[in-house]
């Protein structure tokens, strides 16, 4: 599998079948065959475009989309999507806003690193930036990168996260979804420990896999099925000749994906079943609800081997974060280190990615963190996308979330009057 005709074999497969689409598209969207309506070439034509559509979007990384928010005078103003910190594997993007005066809250949203551009999370960022100024972690496509670059593994993803929490500063507000999770607390407890004033203010942890033992999923049952090795022989290839990464090995988004549609085959097949038959009928759009969840959903990118396989054998085999005996460096981080941190736990109660518990278990490892820090929140009835970016996001999970950050704001706030006075009455002794 580690060979690049492998590699190039999927992507010739992928452009096969996008030329299909397109020449069934086009062959039978010809004004001659008006003359003598048949419903078969309406479907035919239906076919190709979908299919045409779908297959150009798994290497298409899609926009951000996001053209402007409503401020608080009522006008529309533009936001600008801004790099402030570059780097190879992934940058710093500020959702600059100019013109509206600077809101309080300063969050970074740590976006995942699981098969999909950061622009997942999307609807997160734009619920988020009326209200806050915001970062996200926009993580490269691994195909992207020249091998010249070097290796990415989860202890280099957890010293970008460490960077970017250090430009921003201490009243920082940290979201993880999903995937970056236990890093963001590792990350959270390297702080800690090496530059406690650089520690951010709260940190959120939304649906991820901090113990993936506290409870079984169909993704927590794979990794236990399969040794490091099979797992390496079955998912991991070289980029090919097609793109800069040339001879990277790489955890193919296009495999990932194909693991993606296995989970739920048969609700993907049914509505891409029904997207042909409104296309047919001329009853779809470009912005329709299918267009705009699949255009996402199929735009994958590919990982580095060493990032896909050691968060495997690391996070999930091993459960390093779940121990508390995760290193970097060579350096072991103490999760019981993080002291003075409000953190917040998020899950849905039927999240079938990251079960309810595995994201709990950071309450425990929090040792030196007063009760009065932690706190938690089970939504009933979301599963995984719902809990950071559907309607239970938007209408009960991110309001908490912001009570969350503001009483801690407030708590701080408090602290940093009061502790002059305490120095004052101290020198008059």
């Amino acid at each position: 599998m580690k060979q690049m005709a492998t590699y190039d074999l999927m992507e010739t497969m992928r452009n096969t079948n996008e030329w299909l689409g397109a020449s069934a598209r086009a062959m039978a969207s010809y004004p001659v065959f008006g003359m003598v309506p048949n419903p078969m070439v309406e479907m035919i034509a239906a076919w190709g475009k979908v299919t045409e559509r779908s297959f150009a979007r798994m290497v298409t990384k899609p926009a951000w989309g996001i053209g402007s928010v409503v401020g608080e005078d009522g006008r529309d103003h533009m936001v600008e999507p801004k790099v402030e910190i570059a780097r190879p594997f992934g940058d710093l993007v500020r959702f600059h806003i100019p013109n509206r005066p600077e809101k309080a809250r300063r969050i970074l949203l740590c976006a995942p690193m699981s098969g999909h551009y950061a622009t997942l999370v999307r609807s997160t960022v734009t619920s988020l930036l009326p209200d806050a100024e915001l970062w996200v972690t926009d993580w490269h496509n691994a195909r992207d990168i020249p091998v010249s670059a070097g290796k990415f593994d989860v202890e280099d993803y957890t010293q970008y996260l460490v960077d970017f929490m250090k430009h921003l500063g201490p009243d920082t507000h940290v979201i993880a979804v999903c995937q970056p999770a236990p890093l963001a607390l590792a990350a959270t407890a390297m702080l800690a420990e090496e530059s406690p004033d650089a520690q951010p203010l709260t940190l959120t942890l939304i649906g991820g896999p901090i113990d993936p033992d506290a409870a079984a999923t169909d993704v927590t049952d794979f990794g236990r099925r399969v040794t490091m090795g099979q797992l390496e022989d079955m998912a991991i290839q070289r980029v090919g000749f097609k793109y800069a990464g040339v001879g990277r090995l790489v955890y193919p988004g296009l495999l990932q994906l194909a693991g993606f549609l296995s989970m739920n085959l048969d609700r993907h097949t049914q509505a891409f079943t029904d997207k042909i038959t409104a296309a047919a009928r001329g009853e779809d759009s470009e912005s329709d609800q299918h267009n705009r969840f699949y255009d996402e959903y199929l735009a994958v990118m590919d990982m580095t081997a060493e990032f896909y396989l050691s968060t495997v054998e690391r996070i999930f085999k091993n459960g390093e974060i779940a121990k508390n005996a995760f290193e970097v460096n060579g350096k072991m981080v103490d999760i019981g280190k993080i002291t003075n941190v409000a953190v917040k736990v998020v899950e849905g109660s039927k999240d079938d990615i990251s079960a309810p518990g595995q994201c709990l278990a950071a309450l425990a490892l929090l040792t030196g963190l007063p009760d009065a820090l932690k706190a938690q929140h089970l939504e009933e009835g979301a599963g995984h996308y719902g809990i950071f970016a559907g309607s239970s996001w938007r209408n009960n999970i991110r309001p908490l979330v912001f009570n969350f950050m503001d009483t801690h704001a407030e708590r701080k706030a408090k602290n940093a009057k009061a502790e002059p006075a305490v120095k004052l009455a101290a020198s008059n002794v």
